[in-house]
């Protein structure tokens, strides 16, 4: 059974005992006429659909997630399922191309095994379709006649409902933080697991990376897993090439949008600098590795660096600064906008000019939010991982010419979680200690960018 299918089933029900619970509630006023309800006849109707559709719900997860293999189960009871081969790949495949048939996914199968299989698929499917409606209906029955028969006309369902919305906003709330805290335990888990194989001494100071995931898990040589070219590269680019780009573009579009710009322009503007952040950064990546660093290349090459690569840290860390350009503008622009208009007319009146106004009252007022900003698009460009693969390389040098090929702690963490290694192995794991280091050190920026908010909120306040 779909969940699509259960799905329409519980707003259906829930629909159903919406109106009959509100009918209920009608019906209680009209036969005490004069008699005010405890609460409104249409939160009557909301406590039976809340009722009705916190139950279906659950049970429709549970069901997707049980029924595929009761499912299978069955069709592996039947006889047809006799002469399967005892490999699990091999069954495997014979069943999935025997439920593609019964699901109407393909026309035709290509084992002869499988064929036989398509009628006990679609008969077990059908089955367990109408054991999960019925359950449904069950379900829905039961908890409707539940919530139905507890409404009286000083029932407080009011509160009922807004005490499950409480809950439902709690729950919404609690999975990001729940979800942060899933991503640290697996981090933290994996990440012990690679230290028990490679010293975090090698790792968090060795200058050599180059793993080697065909090598034996106990012969790999702690030496070729020093992290810092990584973690340099990762600065360099996305710290500190794209941060020189990004602030003093972003923070004077800023400038220009709120204190220069009249409403005309800043019509078209405003949403022309932002349409830079929706560009997928697979087009930055083409844009850097064919156009940016070609040019840079060249104009090197003129001015005397022969051994200039078309593959350069300067040409994604300036593609990456101009990505992420939007995100210092944005906030910076919101956060100068809501500056007071009577420190700017204070400003003024004191005789300082508007470059002076904007220099020394404007910018110190709305650094929270600029800093916010920044903070957000370092954020971002550390985490970057196309343009830097298509531009930059994936060869780890620790190097400050901006002219040399490098690589990001990002791309290392695709190019080991995406090979042949097993999970067993040092050169996999290795992804797992580069995304706890990298989590570690966004955690901290996000540390000092409040602690950076709250002092000037303060002198401001």
């Amino acid at each position: 059974m779909s969940l699509s299918l259960l799905l329409l089933l519980t707003i259906g029900l829930a629909l159903a005992g919406w109106l009959a619970g509100r009918a209920r509630a009608w019906g209680f006023r009209k036969a005490n006429a004069g008699q005010r309800l405890a609460a409104l006849p249409s939160y009557h109707g909301w406590y039976v659909a809340l009722w009705i559709a916190v139950p279906l719900l659950v049970f429709a997860a549970v069901w997707t997630s049980v029924a595929p293999n009761l499912v299978q189960q069955s069709v592996l009871a039947d006889p047809a399922a006799a002469g399967l081969p005892a490999f699990d790949f091999q069954r495997n495949a014979i069943l999935s191309q025997a439920r593609a048939v019964a699901t109407g996914v393909a026309s035709t199968t290509t084992h002869p095994d499988a064929a036989a299989l398509v009628e006990p698929y679609r008969a077990a499917i059908a089955r367990y379709r109408l054991i999960g409606i019925l359950a449904t209906l069950g379900i829905a029955l039961a908890a409707g006649a539940f919530a139905f028969l507890r409404l009286k006309p000083q029932f407080t369902a009011r509160t009922r409902v807004e005490r499950s919305v409480l809950a439902v906003l709690l729950v919404a709330s609690l999975v990001a933080i729940l979800t942060t805290l899933g991503i640290l335990v697996s981090l933290v888990f994996e990440t012990i697991r690679f230290f028990g194989m490679i010293s975090p001494i090698d790792f968090l100071f060795g200058t050599m990376w180059s793993p080697d995931p065909m090598v034996s898990p106990t012969s790999a040589d702690p030496t070729r897993y020093g992290a810092i070219p990584l973690f340099w590269g990762t600065i360099f680019i996305g710290a500190i090439i794209a941060m020189i780009v990004a602030i003093p573009l972003g923070l004077m579009s800023a400038i220009y949008l709120t204190q220069y710009a009249r409403p005309s322009w800043r019509k078209w503007l405003k949403p022309a600098l932002e349409i830079l952040a929706g560009v997928p950064t697979v087009v930055y990546g083409y844009f850097a590795a064919l156009t940016v660093a070609p040019a840079i290349r060249d104009a090197a090459q003129a001015i005397g660096f022969a051994g200039a690569s078309s593959e350069s840290a300067l040409a994604a860390g300036l593609v990456m600064g101009v990505m992420i350009i939007p995100f210092v503008s944005s906030m910076a622009d919101d956060s100068i906008a809501a500056v007071p208009q009577a420190m700017r007319d204070g400003s003024l009146a004191m005789g300082a000019t508007k470059s002076e106004t904007i220099r020394r009252v404007l910018i110190p007022a709305a650094l929270p939010g600029i800093v916010a900003g920044v903070m957000l698009a370092v954020s971002r460009a550390i985490g970057e991982t196309m343009i830097v693969v298509m531009a930059a390389s994936t060869a780890a040098n620790l190097s400050a010419n901006p002219l040399d090929a490098m690589t990001t702690v990002t791309v290392q963490i695709v190019a080991m979680l995406t090979g042949e290694g097993s999970f067993d192995h040092p050169a996999t794991l290795s992804a797992f200690a580069l995304g706890f280091v990298l989590f570690m050190v966004t955690l901290a920026l996000n540390f000092i960018a409040l602690r950076v908010v709250k002092r000037f909120r303060e002198a401001y306040e």
